[in-house]
């Protein structure tokens, strides 16, 4: 069983399918389609950033324009080069080359080789003085395995300590390049309080309640601390998800029955409690666009 869970996780978080997904639309291959006024946002992370979405409703799994980078992009009037990649760990960042089509958001750069790092790099130099918005979520591919693990919060401590490490050789390179534009960290939801009510999870309870603590004081605590080492926001996406409310706070759910608020609320904006899949539904992508709006003031 928890083999199995492992990898039911990993490929979520992953998002790695055999189609692309999304709508057909052609790949652009740089950034000199991007005229000389136009204010840039550059997108950078994993399969939150890139907008992945599972499969349902007669729709393929794969990234869509549903992601929240298109929508912070739309609403604060920037153009989005997104040169995140589904499955990218915080290390890969900085090691892999390329992006396998499949793993690419909708109309994304072509890395041509490049990593996620290198191609963000390429895109704010040619941008200099054009660059309105920056963002980088990364550190869940990171933590997945430790949410099986017999002490989850000791291995997370673990993970973390290399996520630092990893955006510690990430951010001043992105700060150099990107001047005094802003940047924003993100974070996840707490999507293992949904564990509450999953029958993948036979002793789903115990971690729900142990992740908060996880969230909250390992993993969310260090990633605000790298983040303020270059000037950048940070977006607590957990707390704006209500994953630190107490989970004896109850609610009247219509599918689950009577369950912790925070888990409810789990269940409304990620796929977890339905599919065991940690990406977010269309008001969750809401969601952590509106807070990375409001953290920039737009």
């Amino acid at each position: 069983m928890r083999f199995a869970i492992v990898v039911v996780l990993l490929v979520f978080l992953g998002g790695c399918t055999s189609g692309s997904g999304g709508d057909p639309v052609p790949t652009r291959r740089g950034a000199s389609t991007t005229s000389s006024t136009e204010r840039v946002y550059v997108s950078l992370g994993d399969s939150y950033a890139a907008g992945y979405r599972p499969a349902g409703g007669g729709a393929p799994a794969g990234a869509t324009r549903d992601g929240f980078a298109y929508l912070v992009a739309a609403r604060a009037g920037l153009r989005l080069v997104n040169v995140a990649c589904s499955g990218a760990t915080s290390g890969q960042l900085t090691t892999a080359t390329g992006c396998p089509a499949a793993n690419r958001a909708p109309d994304a750069p072509d890395p041509a080789g490049a990593t996620q790092l290198a191609a963000a790099l390429t895109v704010l130099r040619e941008s200099k003085g054009r660059v309105g918005l920056v963002t980088l979520i990364i550190g869940g591919n990171d933590l997945t395995p430790c949410v099986v693990a017999p002490d989850p919060v000791n291995c997370a401590t673990g993970a973390v300590a290399g996520i630092r490490a990893n955006l510690a050789a990430v951010l001043p390179a992105l700060r150099e390049a990107a001047g005094d534009a802003p940047i924003v960290g993100v974070t996840y939801p707490d999507v293992f309080l949904g564990a509450w009510v999953s029958p993948d999870f036979p002793d789903g309870q115990r971690l729900a309640r142990q992740s908060v603590p996880l969230f909250r004081d390992v993993f969310n605590t260090a990633l605000k601390t790298e983040y303020a080492k270059i000037d950048a926001t940070f977006v607590d996406v957990t707390e704006a998800t209500g994953g630190y409310g107490p989970l004896t706070d109850l609610t009247q759910d219509p599918t689950y029955g009577s369950i912790p608020t925070p888990v409810a609320k789990v269940c409304e904006l990620t796929y977890f409690c339905t599919h065991t899949d940690v990406h977010p539904t269309p008001a969750g992508h809401q969601t952590i666009a509106s807070a990375i709006l409001a953290a920039t003031g737009r």
